[in-house]
């Protein structure tokens, strides 16, 4: 009999899916992905096809099952997901209402400034730990009931749905028989009180939204239902779901208070484990749940970057001074310092701890010497700054200076910018040997939820170090490299 005794990771992140087969020692035997349409309907608009999302979703994980041996080997199925984007759709017919309003979609900054003009940001802080801001997912469903024909009453009549995309994804993996989501996700709603971890009644009526939209939240390791036979040939649960940035704390076995980790993917996510003790900031940094398994929950300060690979992809698609991405490490380590050069990536507004959504994007200090190498140097010190930003502001709110920061994501292979990370943040960088920790903690997750994994503490032993990155830089320069940094962002700041 075949041994079921590996997990399915699929992760649906902003620009692409992948879906990536892992075995009991946490390697990677097989992965497929695909990059998918971004649209831009107006200026600060971001949108995704989730049939787009759909397709590549089902096209992926039937293609890395098959080149791992079938699915007869795989025990259950772990979701990670982009977390704010939403969508809404028809509970009879699977069909999406309007397209997916993404994380970075600026549309509702107005509708947010008009709720912070009538004091309501402090009761969003108080219940959810998050900002009133267009990032998290509450506005963008209040405008998909606003503003698309029909939807509201559909919604007062219980016919549609609404989700975050891991949501959307289970729904249509089971066939429409679950309507469920984990509490990270959920978390990240700006719908949901994080201390009696349930939707909460007065932020749904402060953004006129029904509670019959939302969906059921679960742990993030359980088992959330069985995937149609038709998919993968086989039913096969679905064990384990949990928003990127989350999955990511667990890929990187930061389990323990004070512990941190920084994704580097479409933007930059760090956060900070602070155990079972939700910790409010005085620093614009967002409280935020963890994980939650067997109804034990950790919290973390988080701060969140809107831009890292994106600038990246950016200097690719939009300026053309490069046709990949592993160009830049090249460019950097060409010219001896950064020429002054400094670019503030506010392209979609500007995140912790300023949480500016009119903020746009500036490159300052440019000269006649400058070369499109200070620019794509400039691109990527602008994301270690903002990382520098982030833990600063951490410990101001009583986190412990971390002793190391565990890297992640697509852009942590740039060996170039994680030494400049570990000169500015002052501390050791880590990087895993498998640096796309947000797919194994899905894996990890799901593979709790099928009992492949015991606890946390096996999943610890899982994780090992690829490489080690030790401060180097002189204080001197250090600083006055900060320095020049944050004269430039409060240009950009400047309305």
């Amino acid at each position: 009999m075949t041994r079921q005794d590996r997990i399915l990771a699929i992760d649906q992140g902003t620009t692409s899916t992948r879906s990536i087969v892992f075995d009991r020692e946490g390697r990677e035997l097989s992965v497929a992905r695909r990059e998918f349409t971004q649209h831009y309907p107006n200026a600060g608009w971001v949108e995704h096809d989730p049939e787009d999302i759909w397709r590549d979703t089902v096209d992926t994980a039937r293609e890395a099952v098959e080149a791992s041996g079938g699915a007869e080997t795989i025990a259950a199925i772990g979701i990670t997901n982009q977390r704010e984007t939403i969508v809404v759709w028809d509970r009879a017919t699977g069909q999406p209402v309007y397209n997916a309003i993404v994380w970075q979609d600026r549309r509702t900054a107005r509708l947010c400034a008009r709720l912070k003009e009538k004091g309501r940001e402090a009761l969003v802080t108080e219940r959810t730990g998050l900002v009133l801001d267009p990032y998290f997912s509450a506005t963008k469903l209040a405008w998909i009931l606003e503003n698309v024909e029909g939807v509201r009453a559909r919604a007062e009549k219980g016919e549609l749905a609404a989700g975050t995309i891991d949501c959307f994804l289970l729904w249509r993996l089971t066939g429409g028989r679950v309507h469920a989501t984990d509490i990270t996700n959920a978390s990240r709603t700006m719908l949901f009180d994080i201390h009696r971890q349930q939707w909460d009644d007065d932020l749904l009526a402060m953004v006129g939204v029904p509670k019959s939209l939302l969906p059921e939240v679960r742990d993030n390791s359980c088992i959330f239902g069985e995937t149609d036979p038709e998919i993968l040939g086989r039913s096969v649960p679905v064990a384990g779901m949990g928003g990127d940035q989350q999955c990511a704390v667990v890929g990187q076995a930061c389990f323990e208070p004070g512990s941190v980790k920084s994704t580097y993917g479409t933007g930059c996510f760090v956060l900070m484990n602070t155990g079972d003790k939700p910790v409010k900031s005085t620093q614009r940094m967002l409280t935020t749940v963890a994980y939650r398994i067997d109804g034990r929950t950790a919290y973390a300060l988080e701060g969140s970057a809107f831009v890292a690979g994106a600038a990246i992809k950016w200097l690719r698609d939009g300026l053309h001074l490069i046709t990949h991405a592993s160009q830049t490490d090249d460019m950097a380590t060409r010219i001896p310092h950064s020429h002054g050069v400094y670019m503030v990536p506010g392209f979609v507004g500007l995140g912790a701890p300023h949480w500016e959504p009119e903020a746009r994007g500036l490159i300052s200090g440019l000269t006649l010497d400058a070369t499109a190498a200070h620019i794509a140097r400039a691109a990527l010190e602008s994301v270690a700054y903002q990382t520098y930003d982030l833990v600063k502001a951490m410990v101001s709110d009583g986190g412990a200076r971390p002793t190391q920061l565990r890297v992640d994501g697509g852009m942590s292979a740039n060996d170039w910018l994680c030494q400049f990370l570990a000169d500015m943040v002052q501390t050791d960088v880590e990087r895993p040997a498998q640096i796309e920790t947000t797919a194994m903690g899905a894996a990890f997750l799901a593979g709790i939820g099928a009992g492949l994994w015991s606890d946390l503490d096996e999943v610890a032993s899982v994780w090992s170090r690829g490489r080690l990155f030790s401060p180097k830089m002189e204080d001197g320069q250090r600083q006055s490299m900060l320095d020049g940094w944050h004269r430039a962002v409060r240009r950009a700041l400047v309305k």
